[in-house]
């Protein structure tokens, strides 16, 4: 599975962003997928994860509230809504994904992802 992340950029805080992450190679349908961040000279951490069906849900306590993930099963992509964008924001975003069989659960830590995107710079200016 790949899976390119797009969408990130250059805002102004307080600006707002989307992040999108369209898979390929097979079907996303029964891959949980979740999205990281890894700022300079920092471990790369946990955002937001998202079962497969999309009816659960999980948020890092830094970002609840502000930023929102969703996903397109018809069109393989999960998003990342990213609203009220503050400088500690700044990092690269990675999408990651694994096969599940339960629509309803979610993943929150790295090892237990078995895709990675490239991922996409997201820059929040003061």
């Amino acid at each position: 599975v790949q899976l390119p992340a797009s969408g990130g950029g250059l805002v102004q805080a307080g600006g707002f962003l989307r992040l999108s992450c369209a898979a390929s190679g097979r079907p996303f349908r029964m891959y949980a997928t979740g999205w990281f961040r890894q700022a300079p000279g920092k471990e790369r951490e946990f955002v937001a994860a998202i079962s497969w069906r999309g009816t659960s849900t999980y948020y890092a306590d830094s970002v609840k509230g502000r930023f929102t993930i969703s996903r397109e099963n018809a069109k393989n992509t999960v998003y990342l809504q990213m609203d009220s964008l503050k400088p500690e924001d700044t990092a690269v975003y990675y999408c990651a994904a694994r096969p599940t069989s339960s629509g309803s659960y979610y993943y929150r830590q790295l090892h237990e992802y078995d895709y990675w995107g490239q991922g996409t710079l997201v820059t929040v200016s003061s």
